[in-house]
């Protein structure tokens, strides 16, 4: 079993889920909620992510500044956070956008928190899959009697502290972000 590979593997599935939960709204703004929501820029000839257009803020816990680079495009971005539908209203102050963050429902948190759980589940099963693939090349390395019996299941423990590992950074990773939705 080659554990660098496996741990290469594991962490990106990680940083996919830790980049996905940013994106889950809290009651405070966060630059992350905004950043990848894909523009159509320059009359639409390019779409773009708004990170890739501007320049975004969150002064204080109620609302976000996008300063955009290009001042011209300023309603193409306040066209396309509209469009991504995402609770979010721009409005358009001088050359840049401002977003007012309105406070979370009850209602609202409870949705969040399941696509929270949806979109952890969904990594531990990218985790789970890493695994049985391995576990596959494991077995086919056996069969074919490139390792023996004991270093088969050292391999299969070994490759099951690592799966273990990464479950449990998404776990957390979860119960972090339900503390931030949890919190008024």
């Amino acid at each position: 079993m080659d554990e660098s590979s496996v741990r290469s593997k594991m962490q990106s599935s990680l940083d996919v889920v830790a980049s996905d939960i940013a994106g889950i709204r809290t009651g405070r703004a966060t630059p992350a909620l905004v950043e990848n929501i894909v523009c159509p820029a320059y009359g639409g000839t390019q779409r773009l992510r708004v990170l890739e257009l501007a320049t975004i803020t969150a002064p204080d816990p109620s609302q976000i500044i996008i300063s955009p680079w290009d001042k011209s495009i300023i309603g193409d971005i306040k066209k396309g956070i509209m469009e991504a539908n995402v609770g979010m209203n721009p409005s358009v102050d001088g050359e840049i956008l401002r977003i007012a963050m309105a406070p979370l429902t009850t209602e609202d948190r409870e949705k969040y928190i399941k696509l929270l759980s949806s979109k952890l589940e969904n990594g531990k099963v990218v985790i789970r899959q890493v695994r049985a693939d391995e576990m596959h090349e494991i077995k086919k390395k056996f069969e074919a009697k490139e390792m023996t019996e004991d270093e088969k299941f050292g391999s299969e423990k070994r490759l099951q502290e690592i799966t273990d590992e990464y479950v449990g950074r998404i776990e957390e990773m979860g119960e972090k972000k339900k503390a931030e939705l949890l919190q008024i």
